[in-house]
């Protein structure tokens, strides 16, 4: 009789939990919950409590429940930037910002211009974000070009690949660099036909104009994360996995989570440096979870535009280029043993065809030498960033090991305008290669990469779908069927990367028992016409339930 009484009292109280009216509901607008289109979402205690029509909702409706009237905008389960670089979003934002400069004489003008107005970081101008793809010019930036308008002011400006930079001859003979230097292991020197250098220094050479850079007042770590946290809720995203992190950001980024400072989901991949005293700690969580340091970021190569990615043959339009090689396998296979068996996640950037393959080998060994029963997590899910030219053969080495391809669309619709002449046509065949990897079992996850692109959710769903740049153009050769439909672009910035951050129980999706992380956009991504993807804009981001950021105007 005991055992009857306890039994109907659970069952009256299962009832009355889910009578408790919702703390929000969503209605008026379609709602995607990443298996279904439904017309309501009832929230209670941070997680969805029902989707479903709007009845059911109705019946959720208390005196104090919230309601969000979406006035026909669009709701889909938060959106995850798979790969960015956090602070260097938020350095962008109140640096020195080349992003979109449209030619090498624009560059030299905006050059002028912060020389004359005086130099607002000291003796030394820094800046970031040129991109000569795509100028008229046809060629990288000189150091005569910028000693033109800046020859007593060191100037040093990062691609916005954040893989090559151009020094001026200042900033050279500060940094001590010479035609007698020698090229860094994993970097190169650009030396014009007489052999001096032109200042143009590419992936691990970079690191010599660090005592330079060093003289600069660049904006603290605290002003940076400000900045970026600022930004990102108000693009739409929800969450970022957050890469090439240092041990004092991780810190960082965890305190103010403690202290509720934090409006978005952060996974952190840490530097190699960084990495020894995560394998050391452990995986670091935040209290509430909001900040979760688990995985070590590696590089393999460069990138592509700066020709830096590494290729088993020469770069069409640099015959015997063949790129770099960063990774010394000899010093990192240790390191990813050691990863299996403490369940730290393994991250490696990779762009080229042999960047890829490398990748992909050591990782076997690895996988080899630590078998399934010594690992903290039998599948390590460990993932390839970037994976951009793969070359046909290796695409299907991804899924049986386990290995998830991290990949952001808009390289593709960027890269289209110099690709092929870096790598030709024959070898696009494994490029950008989304649904050819998916086909084959692999886990795509998506990204934006930002500060390297703009860090839109928008852009990178019409580029995965679209797979043309914003004018609508595509090139011969570029591959269309690569391009993914709308539900698996989907999948792309919800529950890929929540798979990838070993969170797919817990969000993702808009399920009931999911965390109500839900980023609403003025334009369905589901049914608009493509070209209409990029002109929409993010209205209201929520993490558990709570606004993150929501449109003043709206």
């Amino acid at each position: 009789m005991i055992r009857t009484l306890l039994l109907a009292l659970a069952l009256a109280f299962a009832g009355a939990a889910h009578a408790r009216p919702a703390d929000t509901l969503l209605l008026n607008g379609p709602i995607y919950t990443g298996e279904a289109r439904v017309e309501a979402l009832a929230i209670s205690g941070g997680k969805v409590a029902y989707a479903g029509d709007r009845a059911g909702a109705d019946a959720l409706r208390g005196p104090r429940t919230q309601v969000i009237d979406l006035r026909g905008a669009a709701a889909f389960p938060g959106f995850t930037d798979a790969h960015a670089h956090l602070r260097g979003i938020g350095e962008r934002e109140i640096t020195f910002n080349l992003e979109g400069t449209p030619s090498l004489a624009a560059l030299v003008d905006s050059v002028k211009a912060r020389v004359d107005a005086g130099p607002a970081n000291g003796a030394v101008i820094v800046g970031r974000g040129w991109i000569e793809t795509h100028w008229p010019e046809k060629r990288f930036p000189t150091r005569a070009d910028l000693d033109a308008v800046s020859p007593d002011t060191a100037v040093i400006l990062e691609r916005a690949d954040g893989h090559a930079l151009i020094a001026n001859s200042r900033a050279l003979a500060m940094a001590g660099i010479t035609a007698a230097t020698p090229a860094p292991s994993g970097g190169d020197i650009l030396k014009d036909a007489a052999g001096q250098p032109t200042g143009m220094l590419i992936d691990n050479a970079m690191a010599l104009m660090g005592p330079v850079i060093a003289r600069a007042a660049l904006p603290t770590l605290d002003a940076a994360l400000d900045a970026a946290l600022r930004v990102y809720p108000a693009r739409g995203w929800v969450g970022v996995h957050n890469m090439s992190v240092g041990w004092d950001e991780a810190t960082a980024l965890r305190a103010r989570a403690n202290a509720g400072r934090i409006p978005l989901r952060l996974y952190n991949a840490v530097t190699p440096e960084a990495g020894a005293m995560l394998l050391r700690r452990g995986a670091q969580r935040s209290r509430d979870s909001r900040v979760v340091t688990r995985a070590i970021k590696y590089y393999a190569d460069g990138a592509l535009g700066s020709r830096g990615a590494a290729l088993f043959a020469s770069y069409d339009d640099a015959p015997g280029a063949t790129g770099l090689i960063l990774i010394k396998r000899d010093e990192a296979l240790p390191v990813f043993e050691t990863a299996l068996r403490r369940g730290i996640q393994i991250a490696t950037h990779a762009i080229g065809d042999r960047g890829n393959a490398v990748v992909l080998d050591i990782y076997a060994e690895a996988f080899a030498a630590v078998p399934e029963a010594q690992r903290r997590i039998a599948a390590p899910r460990w993932r390839i960033e970037h994976a951009q030219v793969i070359r046909p053969a290796d695409i299907p080495r991804f899924a049986p090991m386990g290995v998830i391809a991290s990949m952001q669309p808009s390289h593709a619709i960027g890269d289209l305008h110099f690709a092929p002449a870096r790598v030709g046509l024959e070898r696009l065949v494994g490029a950008y290669a989304w649904k050819s990897l998916i086909g084959t079992g692999a886990i795509v996850v998506a990204g934006s990469d930002a500060p390297v692109e703009q860090g839109d959710p928008l852009i990178e769903f019409y580029a995965a779908v679209a797979r043309r740049d914003l004018a609508g153009f595509s090139g011969a050769g570029w591959r269309p069927e690569e391009a993914v439909d709308r539900a698996t672009a989907l999948r792309l910035f919800t529950a890929g990367p929540a798979y990838a951050a070993f969170e797919e129980t817990t969000r993702g999706s808009l399920k009931p028992g999911m965390a109500a992380d839900v980023s609403v956009f003025s334009v369905d991504l589901m049914i608009a016409p493509v070209a209409d993807i990029p002109k929409g804009r993010a209205l209201l981001t929520l993490i558990d339930g709570a606004t993150a950021w929501r449109a003043a105007s709206w």
